[in-house]
């Protein structure tokens, strides 16, 4: 083991055996730990009953029908704040393909063993013995970075029609490989995952998108026949050829974009809607006769609709729906930076939303590279986020500051007049010199005294201080360019 045991597993352990039981690390967290990382929870089975466990840790809470026991810690460590101790468990048959009718306790850790899915999770490990119990092998199966089932691949998953999907999850997240034998009998049983619910194949989704390698397992969920259960609609991109600029059939430019997200490790929304993207070009795909290629005119439109309804069918929550939604409908706008204005820009920050516009740069940059292309940013799209930026701040302009025209109005005792203005500005002027000055009670304050001046004195400050205004904007203005290096 390569890393050490927390003292609160220790701890629930060596209680456990004081009582006169049995009990093991099992399941993920000992596979982690073969593995040489740090398990994300922390798993311990026992020969004592649900009742015992709890006699023995009176701070735990049993709330499910499988008999684990939540024992509560006071460690800080958020993945031991609660420690799952289950007993060992025998399952009967599974009629729905997914959880077995009938659940009894054994005695004998073997028994708990042979009920896993797959060997690297079927490894009991007592650290205070320093006891390993493999009765199939998944110490080697780790080794060799292989996904085998536990016994007979058909069985397992005919039990329990997750499994499959979890195998396609676990090769994504671990970099691991799934065995012959496990695949074929995946490729057999594919269909049983229509027993399984939305809302769990929808978790299992997530976790293949966010792991590092989510083109790679949607690749293998195809051909092994899970993905037409999962997201049907992607298989029509299979064979879709695009026009010149792109090297893929729409299926992999989906899949390529999606890697790219994960890469740069992006957010679940903006991996969702690369791969999603491009999902309504095969029913909007067109030959235009005169330059023999197809067209895709509307893809966006009839995908954000796609989107829309795939997800609501997963049970996603409805702001992810909605984000991805409206990143799938815009992820079309046009993005040269010298035919377009700053207005168009701001229309399409509006389109998308300022708390989203960056997630929707982020989509065109995989959407790039999904076709094949080597640069995810060329220097007219450098140009445009730079047009984004610019979009987004606030001018430098009398408008930030602590007063405003209808204050000075009132300091004049006048109607609207040039001499508001000239206040105004010569107020910017001192707050670019001295920005703690742009406070309320010193602008009335010196807007009361500039009030009192010849005109011609204070049209003369109003206009230096409009000039020094729009240098100072200028200036932000060329910083963002050279951000961007565009300057």
């Amino acid at each position: 083991m390569k890393h050490d045991i927390p003292s609160e597993v220790l701890s629930a352990i060596t209680q456990l055996e004081m009582a006169g039981f049995e009990a093991y690390m099992v399941g993920g967290c000992t596979r982690d730990l073969f593995r040489g990382t740090v398990p994300k929870d922390w798993d311990i089975t026992t020969n004592a009953h649900p009742e015992k466990i709890q006699e023995i840790f009176p701070d735990s809470f049993y709330e499910n029908d499988f008999g684990t026991v939540g024992v509560k810690t006071e460690s800080e460590d958020s993945t031991l704040t609660v420690i799952e101790i289950t007993p060992y468990r025998i399952e009967s048959t599974y009629s729905n393909a997914r959880h077995p009718d009938e659940i009894t306790f054994s005695e004998h850790i073997e028994d708990d063993l042979k009920r896993r899915d797959f060997t690297m999770n079927a490894i009991a490990y007592n650290p205070t013995k320093d006891i390993l119990v493999d009765p199939y092998n998944g110490e080697e199966a780790i080794r060799l970075q292989r996904i085998s089932a536990v016994g007979k691949a058909a069985d397992r998953f005919s039990e329990d029609a997750l499994r499959m999907l979890r195998a396609i999850r676990l090769a994504a997240e671990l970099n691991f490989t799934i065995d012959s034998e496990t695949a074929v009998a995946i490729a057999e049983h594919a269909s049983l995952l229509q027993k399984v619910s939305k809302e769990r194949i929808r978790d299992e989704l997530i976790r293949i998108v966010e792991s590092k390698n989510p083109m790679q397992a949607l690749f293998i969920a195809q051909r092994l026949g899970l993905l037409t259960h999962i997201i049907p609609e992607l298989e029509e991109g299979i064979g879709c050829t695009q026009t010149q600029a792109h090297s893929f059939d729409v299926f992999e430019h989906l899949m390529r974009s999606l890697q790219h997200a994960a890469d740069k490790e992006y957010s679940l929304e903006v991996r969702l809607a690369a791969l999603l993207h491009d999902i309504g070009k095969p029913a909007s795909k067109r030959m235009d006769q005169q330059r023999n290629e197809p067209t895709f005119h509307g893809h966006e439109v009839i995908g954000a609709r796609m989107t829309k309804r795939i997800m609501n069918d997963l049970k996603f929550p409805k702001d992810t729906t909605r984000i991805v939604e409206r990143l799938v409908r815009w992820h079309m706008f046009f993005a040269d930076p010298d035919h377009i204005t700053l207005s168009a820009v701001r229309r399409m920050i509006r389109n998308v939303g300022t708390e989203h516009i960056e997630e929707l740069l982020e989509l065109r940059t995989c959407d790039r590279i999904g076709t094949g292309r080597p640069k995810e940013q060329p220097f007219r799209f450098r140009k445009y986020k730079s047009m984004v930026d610019e979009a987004l701040r606030d001018p430098i302009s009398v408008a930030l500051l602590e007063i405003n025209g209808e204050n000075i109005i009132n300091i004049l005792k006048d109607g609207p007049g040039p001499k508001v203005g000239w206040i105004l500005h010569a107020l910017l002027e001192e707050v670019l010199d001295d920005p703690s000055r742009n406070t309320s009670e010193y602008l009335h304050r010196r807007a009361t005294e500039l009030s009192k001046l010849p005109v011609a004195e204070l049209q003369q400050l109003g206009e230096q201080g409009k000039e020094k205004g729009e240098q100072a904007d200028m200036q932000e203005i060329e910083a963002l360019r050279r951000k961007h290096h565009v300057a």
